[in-house]
């Protein structure tokens, strides 16, 4: 009889899994795998709390299917190999991924299943267009700049959705391993984990996608998907959220999920997002500033609209994009701090938080990235007054201004002495780039 093992990695979900639904087509027994690696298991509370749950959940689900998910815990290649050892397993399947730990393993996996004789396939999943499909027509392993690649993206073939599979049999006699026990997290408003949540979600989500070009950006109105959190963990299929979003003429949702696709292409032939410039010589003018640092952090800057998104983040492990754009640029661009504390302040408590659009959007923020207007400045007051023009969103996260009514929450050091004192609320935090004339009282 044929043995397969499928490696869970970031496609956590029986729908749309190719390399689920090839091992249980090629093969007749499966087992499907998971292997927690300690070293990343203290990079986030958040996201370790939002992965026991979607792992909890996949073996609910495989469990109807009269499978199983089997756990273990080490390192994924050498746990991977025992596995396939004990069971007798010709064939390993896995969706590829492109983050340096990623190939790192691949690599590794590869090596070792030559050497046992275990034919090992890397099959499609983790994005819509693989991220090495598509070239640019002057050379070059991949597109720098966006634009061009959206109207390659956009004309490419896309594969076809598989079918979940309706039936799972794992070998007699493998131990399933103890589920690990799931944590509080850091973020007590955060959202669930698990594809059974996913999908729940997404079918909402496409029943509220018609005033999604006019409210995306309108912080109050929260008109986003937050669907990003399922897509990071392979919760939720991004092809099929895009085949729906398209069959919906949901264009400028599923743009989006095309800048998704573009920073993993992007990725796949510069590993080192996390940690150096991408555009070179744009990285040397930064200061470090630790009390600055930790205020931003804490959400006391003293600038409203930037407190409000640092704030949502710690309390739902998530933020609003306009939110992330504008405090991304308040620390690099106002503050002048180097963008790479703020990336890691990011990765500890956004459960979405992944290398490629993690690392990819600060460094457009910052201007080291792939943006055609590295210079580009974001005014907090500006975009408050212009994306939260009542104030509704700041007073939702920051309750010592909630007296404040209207736009004159926005400017808090604007108003009269006597209120301010009352307001428990600290003055804004020094430019560091200009002379700030937002910030003059």
């Amino acid at each position: 009889m044929r043995t397969a093992v499928v490696l869970f990695t970031r496609d956590l979900r029986v729908h749309d899994n190719p390399a689920l639904a090839a091992a249980c087509a090629n093969a007749d027994r499966v087992v499907p795998l998971f292997v927690l690696d300690p070293k990343l298991a203290g990079l986030s509370p958040n996201r370790l709390r939002f992965l026991h749950q979607s792992l909890a959940d996949l073996r609910a689900t495989l469990r109807d299917r009269g499978g199983d998910l089997v756990l273990r815990t080490g390192d994924p290649v050498a746990e991977t190999m025992k596995v396939a050892g004990e069971v007798g397993a010709t064939m390993l399947g896995m969706a590829a991924d492109v983050t340096a730990y990623a190939r790192r393993r691949e690599r590794r996996l590869t090596a070792e299943c030559e050497r046992e004789r275990i034919s090992l396939r890397l099959f499609p999943g983790v994005t819509i267009v693989d991220p090495g499909v598509l070239r640019p027509g002057g050379g070059g392993p991949a597109y720098k700049v966006f634009s061009p690649y959206h109207r390659a993206w956009q004309s490419a073939t896309w594969r076809d959705e598989v079918a979940t599979p309706r039936r799972i049999t794992v070998p007699d006699g493998v131990a399933a391993g103890g589920m690990p026990a799931i944590g509080a997290g850091e973020s007590p408003d955060a959202a669930g984990g698990g594809e059974t949540e996913g999908r729940r979600r997404l079918g909402t989500w496409l029943n509220h996608l018609d005033p999604y070009p006019d409210l995306h950006d309108d912080l109050p109105a929260d008109g986003t998907s937050r669907l990003s959190a399922y897509l990071r963990f392979g919760c939720v299929s991004p092809l099929a959220l895009a085949n729906a979003a398209r069959q919906r003429n949901a264009e400028a949702y599923v743009r989006q999920l095309c800048w998704r696709d573009f920073y993993y292409q992007v990725v796949l032939t510069f590993p080192k997002i996390s940690t150096d410039a991408y555009r070179p010589n744009a990285d040397d003018t930064w200061r470090a500033d630790p009390e600055a640092l930790k205020h931003w952090q804490d959400g006391q800057t003293g600038v409203p609209i930037v407190d409000a998104g640092m704030r949502q983040l710690r309390a739902e492990g998530w933020m609003h994009n306009r939110a992330r754009l504008i405090t991304a640029a308040f620390l690099t661009k106002h503050l002048g701090v180097d963008w790479r504390p703020g990336l890691a302040w990011f990765f500890r408590w956004l459960i979405d938080g992944d290398v490629p659009n993690n690392s990819g959007n600060w460094q457009w923020v910052a201007g080291t990235g792939n943006d055609t207007r590295p210079y580009r400045r974001f005014n907090p007051i500006r975009q408050a007054q212009r994306f939260d023009p009542d104030g509704v969103y700041v007073r939702r996260y920051v309750p010592e201004l909630k007296s404040v009514e209207g736009a004159a929450v926005h400017q808090p050091w604007r108003l009269p002495a006597d209120i301010r004192r009352g307001l428990d609320y600290p003055g804004p935090l020094e430019s560091h780039r200009d002379e700030a004339v937002w910030l003059r009282p």
